[in-house]
């Protein structure tokens, strides 16, 4: 594995998520850059890193679940 792809595989395991113009979440750009390979490496080892989140943290939550919570309640 490259430093290039070490990158787009950081890249695509984190909880961001850019937005369109009219607020709908986008795949991270890293995503479409990964071959297939590639993307099987982010989505195990995205199964990992959330599980580790939402067993430290207090609520038992992930970064995306807090990502996905804080959006819900900005709209409200």
């Amino acid at each position: 594995m490259t430093n290039e792809d070490e990158t787009l595989i950081a890249a695509a395991t984190s909880a961001y998520r850019p937005l369109s113009a009219r607020g709908e979440i986008q795949f991270h750009p890293a995503w479409h850059d990964l071959d297939s390979a590639g993307r099987e490496h982010v989505y195990a080892q995205t199964l990992t890193q959330r599980a580790l989140e939402s067993a430290l943290d207090s609520r038992g939550l992930s970064t995306t679940a807090r990502a996905v919570l804080a959006r819900i309640t900005r709209r409200t």
